[in-house]
């Protein structure tokens, strides 16, 4: 399939920043030519991008789909009573039906506002249907289900031995990894240290080896996780990881708030990823990640929004606002400008993703991840003279977002979604958590 946009803006996030007013022609699942006045023949659809911006989808690299049905669920608490009194025991209660609809419910609200690929962790059961919504609603993810062999305050439903999670994460990777030609692709996801046992991280270590694909956990995201951690093992999060031979450029570290000088040292070395989820540390009362001084460092940092429950939205616009005020009080107005934020929710994302080649930019030869946004309106204006991705980062909102190309096609097309029944998962949501509410009264 040929798509035309024609006559745009074309924000590029290119090695030289361009911003192209012109032609973009999408074949297929590729963008195949940038420039102005492309003629080009046999265009299945032609978009008229007059007035519009054209950006590269949004990459979270931080997000649980299974916990989208739990939003309001969780208000106001830190993040390990959050854990104990509420999450725990509402992924306890999933179903098969309930982790579809949860995980339908949070893509349809990335798709929206203009993300297009995500890394996500889902919960201990009932992944498959995770994977089947990820695979209908057209989604870029790499995936997995959290493994959890060990921990205080668990509920019995969601402890696993160690043998039955490394088998069905095995058995997800084997039927999922690389499905649609690697739109999706699967990662070992333990949860954090403290639900996991020595013997499950180094095997998790050893099978990431194997097949070669990513491990996304948490990490010192709050004091008293960081405490629990030093008490059990003997040492501090980062430090533990690197000593089991974990950390390396395979590794995604959502949160890493709380780092002294060595454990920062280890992640620039071994070439660890990080997820920073602002939104999620604020109102959790986690804490306020040094970013500008992870950024200094070199080291490669993302974004994501984490949970529902923890947020309480999904939305790319929030978290590149947050990262980039929350840092000015403390640095002076001139640290974490729009474009460095803008970068870290585009092609920073990619890199964490290990697909730079592929996506986070919009060139020649890239994949079709393609967001378009109508910035005509109040909050936008005026336009003339205007940093074109400071509109986006300080004054634009995923209301804006018009159209979605995820693989070369189009999921979402003037705010209707084509691969999600927007009217049914909203309704199946409802029926859904009314039933896990129940469960949950029951325990």
């Amino acid at each position: 399939m040929k798509i035309l946009i024609k006559n745009a803006e074309i924000i590029t996030m290119n090695r030289e920043n361009e911003v192209i007013h012109g032609d973009l022609l999408i074949a297929n699942d590729r963008i195949v030519k940038i420039g102005k006045n492309i003629q080009a023949t046999e265009v299945d659809k032609m978009i008229d991008g007059s007035g519009k911006t054209v950006i590269p989808g949004f990459v979270q690299t931080h997000i649980h789909l299974c916990q989208s049905l739990f939003r309001g669920q969780a208000d106001d608490l830190e993040l390990l009573d959050w854990l104990k009194e509420k999450i725990w025991p509402l992924e306890a209660s999933h179903d098969q039906e309930s982790v579809y609809y949860s995980a339908l419910l949070g893509i349809g609200e990335l798709i929206q506002s203009g993300t297009t690929s995500i890394i996500d962790m889902e919960t201990v059961h009932h992944t498959d249907a995770a994977f089947q919504a990820m695979a209908k609603s057209g989604i870029r993810v790499i995936s997995g289900k959290v493994m959890m062999d060990n921990g205080q305050g668990v509920p019995h439903q969601l402890l696993e031995t160690t043998n039955d999670s490394i088998q069905q994460s095995v058995d997800l990777l084997e039927k999922w990894h690389n499905f649609d030609n690697g739109r999706i692709q699967y990662a070992f996801c333990p949860r954090f240290v403290v639900s996991c046992t020595e013997t499950l991280l180094t095997q998790v270590r050893d099978l990431s080896d194997y097949y070669n694909v990513k491990v996304h956990t948490h990490a010192s995201e709050n004091l008293d996780e960081i405490a629990m951690v030093e008490q059990e093992r003997g040492m501090r999060n980062i430090v533990y990881l690197d000593h089991l031979g974990l950390a390396s450029p395979k590794l995604i570290l959502a949160h890493c708030v709380w780092l002294n000088e060595e454990e920062k040292k280890i992640i620039k070395d071994r070439g660890i990823k990080v997820s920073h989820c602002p939104a999620s540390n604020l109102k959790l009362a986690s804490g306020i990640a040094e970013v500008p001084d992870l950024l200094k460092r070199e080291i490669p940092l993302s974004l994501g929004a984490d949970g529902a429950p923890c947020n309480n939205n999904l939305d790319m616009f929030n978290e590149m606002r947050l990262a980039s005020i929350i840092q000015k009080n403390i640095h002076g107005p001139t640290v974490m400008n729009a474009e460095t934020v803008f970068r870290m929710a585009t092609i920073g994302g990619a890199e964490a993703m290990g697909l730079e080649g592929e996506i986070g930019s919009l060139e020649e030869g890239k994949k079709a991840d393609i967001v378009i946004m109508n910035l005509n309106d109040f909050h936008c204006y005026p336009s003339f003279g205007v940093n074109p991705i400071s509109r986006i980062v300080y004054s634009a909102t995923r209301a804006d977002v018009e159209t979605t190309i995820i693989n070369g096609k189009i999921v979402m097309e003037n705010r209707f979604m084509k691969t999600i029944d927007k009217n049914s998962v909203l309704h199946e949501s409802d029926q859904s958590i009314k039933r896990l509410l129940k469960r949950v009264a029951d325990f």
